[in-house]
């Protein structure tokens, strides 16, 4: 009796780590802290604590239902891939049935508490992203690059998120973060297509542009790309919602990323795309962080 109760709790918290590897919860946690910096810029000094965690807390659980649905939607191509081969789904530890209801129950709670807590345009907006992102990027994939423009869209609004929950409106301030966080996509994604290009072959991904090879071209897009962050970076200074000193660490941030992408089209190896999409890991949090510092 003992080891059957014993044997059912391992398996129900197995279920369970396997629900919430669905959701990605670093990938959908940095959702959710992009979110939190939205509404925090966005504010205006009129900062509500139990806002900030609604709407980071529902940025959460839009992104984590969005992530799920998309690995509904390539189960089979997850399985030709050795990155993703070891997920819920192609492991069968989570039926496409689980899967599809945790992802609808997750999405409602989602955007119900949007909707009751913050206001209606950012629940339209959380909305837009979960069905861009799910069932527009998702098949584009296998398309062509054009997928990147549009996953790039889904990938920005969270920061769009938190400002229309702090002031109800998508105003110009809100346009520029929606834009930094736009054209940092471009770079980011392009690193990572260049890195994965092989497993990705696999599943007929087709993401790189200049078509879809890694070289010269495609190295010189990514560095066009991330040469316009640093000019970007500067608008929040130039139209007063951020400050000097955010500025100034942006700046750097920029050249240091710029400089990353130099080294790849030197050598177009792998090793430089890994540096680039590392220092995109780096650079969207550093520079956010900024932001609120000498905002706050």
């Amino acid at each position: 009796m003992i080891t059957d109760s014993y044997s059912y709790r391992e398996r129900l918290g197995a279920k369970v780590r396997s629900f919430v590897e669905l959701m990605k919860f670093r990938l959908s946690f940095l959702v959710a802290f992009s979110c939190g910096f939205g509404y925090i810029l966005g504010s205006q000094g009129d900062l509500s604590w139990f806002t900030l965690l609604i709407i980071c807390f529902g940025g959460f659980l839009v992104s984590g239902a969005s992530i799920t649905i998309n690995q509904i939607i390539e189960k089979d191509l997850d399985l030709l891939m050795e990155r993703t081969k070891n997920r819920p789904l192609p492991t069968h530890r989570v039926s496409v049935r689980e899967a599809a209801i945790f992802a609808f129950v997750v999405a409602a709670i989602g955007l119900s508490i949007l909707m009751i807590y913050t206001n209606l345009l950012t629940t339209l907006l959380a909305f837009l992203s979960m069905i861009l992102y799910s069932f527009v990027y998702t098949p584009l994939k296998r398309v062509g690059p054009i997928a990147v423009f549009v996953g790039a869209i889904p990938g920005a609004l969270p920061p769009l998120l938190g400002w229309t929950a702090a002031t109800g409106v998508i105003s110009y301030e809100a346009l520029i973060i929606f834009g930094i966080q736009f054209i940092w996509q471009f770079p980011h994604f392009w690193a990572i297509a260049w890195v994965a290009d092989d497993d990705y072959k696999k599943a007929g991904f087709k993401l790189l542009p200049s078509g879809g090879k890694k070289d010269l071209n495609t190295a010189i897009q990514i560095m066009i790309y991330t040469l316009f962050l640093i000019p970007l970076g500067l608008l929040p200074a130039k139209f007063g919602i951020t400050g000097i000193d955010s500025a100034i660490v942006v700046t750097v941030c920029g050249v240091l990323f710029l400089s990353q992408t130099f080294a790849l089209m030197r050598s177009g190896t792998r090793r430089s795309a890994l540096r680039i999409m590392f220092g995109s890991f780096l650079y969207l949090p550093i520079v956010q962080i900024a932001y609120l510092l000498d905002k706050i």
